[in-house]
């Protein structure tokens, strides 16, 4: 399953006519070129736009796995453009027109100094309560108020004995079992039978779940989420124009997940995909397939494909420790490399964010094109990393959150210019933390952008 966020530039609209004639080399090529030059991009200034095509051209530098001008920075400012003015992450998700507002703050006092664009999209919490969503605990719901993020409530969403019900039609599984299980709105659609038995007329007696006040309350709330997402998206509006606008380019794109952490994070969870391996490997491998195929078909014909160069992964269950190397290329990584090959093939960049480590794995993955994969690395060693994959693939990572929320910046500054002098090599390298941490200490932050201009330009 994949999602599409908008994205600064690339191919506005359809995609052009000689599109199918296109190598996946020139297809990259072309989505990177429209990232550099975003159609219909309005900037604010000629400054802002000549920012832009720098930083740009920088990111292009480095996925290309060539020396830009300097390594570039990604910023792990977390939470910062909220508490910063005095607001929690709770009162952002529902109250949009206080989080626009910090954000706005947070632009005008920090984005020069600090290289930054903060952006006020967040999940809308009233959406989340009127869906009753299960997957996810965040502030207020199941956590405290002042927490800054969302916790994953795994469960056994899906059966054992359903294996065969999703590999057979998982359209019909997710809407008629999953997301009823996942959604408490959704509930009354286990009352459905399946859709294909709407052939002839005669059949709609299959619609008269609909006269149930159970089915009738759910159609309601559907509205009520609509309405609220209007809210969000014009308090969202009121932010003014995008960050790329003021020369700040949005790389994120598209998000999907490995068909095993599909099938492990949201519909077995841990323990039953682990048991799996060993009771049902055959049904596990097959319904690993059937999910790597909707998995292409939903971001490949997400409204905005077009407009994306990049899909982003965050890898879970792959990750050191987890399943031996055999279980690794047996369970995890078949389905994967044909979700990447698949996307790559239509020119798209595969942003890897490995959480946990990665060391025992380098080897493995190292098999795509150069410049077709970026690796964004939490706690894998960064020397090996660059040693192992620098030459084909972008790589990012590894300054620990506790340094960024704790540290001293003069350690800060420190670690980043080993990490630079490093990584930094040939090219290829972004200067990241592992991951994003509640609280950062807003002279860590400056330590870090410090640091890549004192150690980080390239001489030409």
């Amino acid at each position: 399953m994949g999602t599409v966020f908008g994205s600064t530039g690339n191919l506005a609209g359809a995609q052009p006519c000689d599109w199918d004639q296109l190598t996946p080399e020139q297809k990259r090529q072309r989505r990177l070129e429209n990232f550099l030059n975003p159609p219909g991009l309005q900037f604010i200034s000629e400054k802002a736009k000549n920012n832009y095509k720098l930083r740009a051209q920088r990111m292009i530098n480095v996925y290309n796995v060539t020396e830009p001008d300097r390594v570039p920075l990604n910023l792990p400012v977390g939470n910062l453009p909220f508490t910063n003015y005095g607001i929690n992450f709770r009162t952002a998700m529902y109250d949009y027109s206080k989080a626009v507002e910090a954000c706005i703050k947070f632009n005008e006092e920090f984005s020069e100094e600090l290289e930054y664009w903060a952006s006020p999209w967040i999940t809308p919490g009233r959406v989340l309560d009127l869906l009753d969503y299960k997957l996810y605990s965040w502030p207020g719901h199941r956590l405290g108020e002042n927490v800054s993020s969302f916790q994953f409530m795994e469960s056994e969403y899906m059966k054992a004995e359903e294996y065969d019900e999703l590999i057979l039609d998982p359209t019909d599984y997710f809407m008629r079992k999953y997301l009823p299980r996942t959604m408490g709105v959704l509930g009354p659609l286990q009352m459905f039978r399946p859709a294909t038995d709407l052939v002839e007329i005669v059949n709609l007696v299959q619609l008269m779940p609909l006269a149930s006040p159970e089915m009738q309350n759910m159609l309601q709330k559907l509205i009520e989420i609509g309405q609220e997402y209007q809210k969000f998206m014009k308090a969202m509006a009121a932010a003014g124009p995008s960050g790329a606008a003021h020369g700040y380019p949005t790389v994120f794109g598209a998000f999907c997940k490995a068909p095993f952490d599909t099938i492990g994070d949201t519909l077995r969870g841990t323990s039953p995909v682990l048991k799996d391996m060993y009771r049902r490997p055959d049904k596990l491998l097959e319904a690993l397939d059937v999910v790597a195929d909707f998995t292409i078909k939903s971001v490949l014909t997400a409204p905005n494909i077009n407009n994306v160069f990049m899909v982003t992964y965050p890898l879970h269950k792959g990750a050191d420790g987890w399943m031996s190397q055999k279980q690794f290329e047996t369970f995890y990584w078949p389905s994967l490399k044909k979700v990447m090959n698949a996307f790559i093939k239509e020119g798209l960049i595969q942003n890897m964010f490995a959480e946990g480590g990665f060391n025992t794995r380098l080897e493995t993955v190292n098999e795509f094109p150069k410049g077709t994969v970026s690796w964004y690395f939490d706690r894998t060693d960064m020397l090996k990393a660059k040693q192992v994959l620098g030459s084909k693939c972008a790589i990012q990572g590894n300054v620990p959150s506790s340094l960024v929320v704790t540290g001293d910046p003069a350690d800060m500054k420190e670690y980043c210019r080993k990490l630079i002098e490093g990584c930094g090599k040939g090219g290829g390298f972004i200067l990241s933390a592992g991951a994003v941490a509640d609280n950062p200490k807003l002279e860590n932050l400056r330590a870090m952008l410090a640091a890549v201009k004192e150690y980080g330009f390239y001489k030409k």
